[in-house]
């Protein structure tokens, strides 16, 4: 028997790319999940479905951004399952573009969303892990936090933070695992929010030739959360075999 059948995963950003993977991942791997992201709609179509092939799925709306939304979020999975095993902060957002073009209030958003959002997801589930002895953080990260591309100066910054934040955390924590997901480019809706033209162009010319699909991304998170609990898987990076280096 697979060791997901037991366990209680909450993802966010589940409504599309690789949070609705994971989702259909670990649901049909035996996993009750519960979900959360913006757009409560897609969430209950996803859920409708999950259910329909046999699995356990829960959705709430939920702001990362937000500690108090994210606080629900996690009280709500209490409510519903009665405890919580992993958590997977996947939400992120990555508007490119050169910091010549100042494009500020994308840069905030990307602090906001792909930093302020996994400490949020930290800090709702960690007190409850603490006290059971016992939990699993996946946060999702990049190969843009292992290099820089021009362009892409602030995204790489927040996910450079993710991974830094992963570690630290990982350090201070002995009984909870902690794993860093380090996608390359995965066919998903992340680079639909670039608004520099010549950045678009340019990601549609060197990101989309060669992409994962983002079943592949589930696949590495569940062999992570899979492990005995005495294991920790502390990082995945996982590219297309012809992709960048």
């Amino acid at each position: 028997m697979s060791h997901l059948s037991s366990k209680i995963v909450l993802v966010t950003g589940a409504s599309s790319g690789i949070g609705e993977a994971v989702a259909r991942h670990l649901a049909a791997r035996g996993a009750s999940v519960v979900l959360g992201a913006r757009r409560v709609d897609r969430l209950e179509k996803l859920v409708s479905e999950i259910r329909a092939a046999g699995g356990q799925a829960e959705f709430r709306e939920l702001d990362v951004t937000s500690l108090e939304s994210v606080r629900a979020f996690a009280e709500f999975a209490l409510t519903c399952f009665g405890r919580i095993d992993v958590i997977v902060n996947n939400a992120g957002v990555m508007p490119l573009s050169p910091l010549a073009e100042l494009r500020v209030e994308e840069w905030n958003r990307m602090i906001d969303v792909n930093i302020r959002g996994v400490l949020n997801g930290i800090a709702a589930v960690l007190p409850h892990f603490t006290a059971r002895k016992a939990g699993h953080i996946v946060n999702v990260s990049s190969i843009a936090g292992h290099r820089v591309w021009p362009a892409c100066a602030v995204y790489s910054g927040t996910k450079f933070a993710v991974r830094a934040i992963s570690e630290g955390l990982r350090q201070e924590t002995r009984e909870i695992r902690v794993t860093i997901v380090s996608p390359g480019p995965v066919e998903s809706e992340l680079a639909d929010s670039i608004t520099s033209p010549a950045t678009a162009a340019a990601v549609a010319e060197q990101f989309r030739r060669d992409m994962l699909t983002p079943d592949a991304i589930a696949r590495g998170i569940a062999y992570a959360i899979e492990q005995p609990t005495d294991v920790d898987v502390n990082e995945i990076t996982i590219r297309p075999v012809s992709g960048l280096e």
